[in-house]
């Protein structure tokens, strides 16, 4: 029987490459991985325009699409993960500083749909008294999913020739919630400075308090696809773990990455996290982390309403199947 053939439109993750280079195969497909574009392009082009068979796609925009009845399903692998406290800017002489100092004040923001900027948005609302309708949220770009904010959601497109960065340093806006660090912080310009200086210790401790490491993305998958297919979901899921187990192994040999002190980064990632940081299937800590995106996407006016996660995914679970051989 001939393969399947798809297109895979992702990140050029370690944890994909093995599958991406042919060290591991999904049994009956054949498959075209596409890693050259950039993640806004990338989401920006699934959603939109429906061009890859399989995509890697903001967890906020995949809500949003199927809110919208478009037909796609997603499997329950989630390449991209991240802790965002470290991504909220601040002019240091704007005079904010807690969270709840930005209500009522403009805040910058590429725009308002990044997975990143909807995970912080509802943080700071669920635990720190940030109340997101009384800010402007000041944008500039367009949305990648066409929506229409309630009417009382402040979303303005900037009308400065400044970049978001450049006004946060001019102190033309006093804060910023961005999925990148800008540009003159990079640089190490001191008139920005993140809300959280010892940012890294604020994520461990909300992953203590919550056990969530925030998903980003998840896989996507065309529905007419799975229904001609119904076989695929699960045999991607199988392949993709493959190659995330392989990514382990080849991170925690010292000898593989440029870094002085990786083995010391990954056995303090293994004491915190757990041993599969990045774990895929819709295990309990993973719809909590699932559910309260949707939450947070809800509350923020992006979907009209909550839909169980099982309605959103395709049944990967292999039960007491799953790695016992018959004999």
């Amino acid at each position: 029987m001939a393969k399947v053939r798809l297109t895979v439109a992702c990140g050029d993750y370690d944890i994909v490459r093995a599958f991406k280079e042919g060290a591991v195969q999904a049994d009956g497909l054949d498959l075209t991985f596409l890693t050259e574009m950039g993640p806004r392009e990338r989401h920006w082009r699934m959603g939109r325009k429906h061009e890859f068979d399989v995509c890697e796609e903001n967890v906020g925009a995949y809500y949003m699409i199927r809110d919208q009845g478009e037909p796609l399903t997603a499997i329950p692998v989630f390449m991209h993960r991240r802790f965002r406290h470290g991504f909220v800017f601040i002019n240091t002489a704007a005079g904010i500083k807690e969270p709840k100092d930005l209500n009522g004040k403009i805040v910058g923001g590429t725009n308002f749909q990044p997975a990143s900027n909807i995970w912080m948005r509802g943080i700071l609302e669920e635990h720190y008294g940030l109340k997101h309708r009384s800010i402007t949220w000041l944008v500039d770009r367009t949305e990648d999913i066409l929506f229409t904010p309630p009417s009382d959601l402040r979303i303005e497109m900037k009308s400065s020739k400044k970049s978001l960065s450049d006004m946060l340093a001019d102190g033309d806006i006093p804060a910023m919630i961005s999925p990148t660090l800008p540009k003159p912080f990079v640089e190490g310009d001191k008139r920005i400075a993140r809300l959280f200086d010892d940012y890294k210790n604020v994520e461990l401790d909300y992953f203590r308090q919550t056990g969530i490491f925030p998903i980003m993305h998840v896989t996507t998958v065309k529905q007419e696809i799975v229904d001609k297919y119904p076989w695929i979901p699960t045999n991607l899921v199988k392949a993709f773990e493959a190659s995330k187990q392989l990514a382990y192994k080849r991170v925690a040999n010292p000898r593989m990455v440029p870094l002085a002190f990786v083995r010391t980064a990954f056995e303090e990632q293994e004491a915190i996290l757990g041993k599969d940081p990045w774990s895929y299937g819709l295990t309990p800590q993973n719809r909590k982390n699932l559910e309260t995106v949707q939450r947070y996407a809800h509350q923020q006016g992006l979907i009209k309403k909550i839909v169980p996660l099982d309605e959103l995914f395709a049944d990967t679970d292999l039960g007491d199947a799953a790695g016992h051989e018959e004999f």
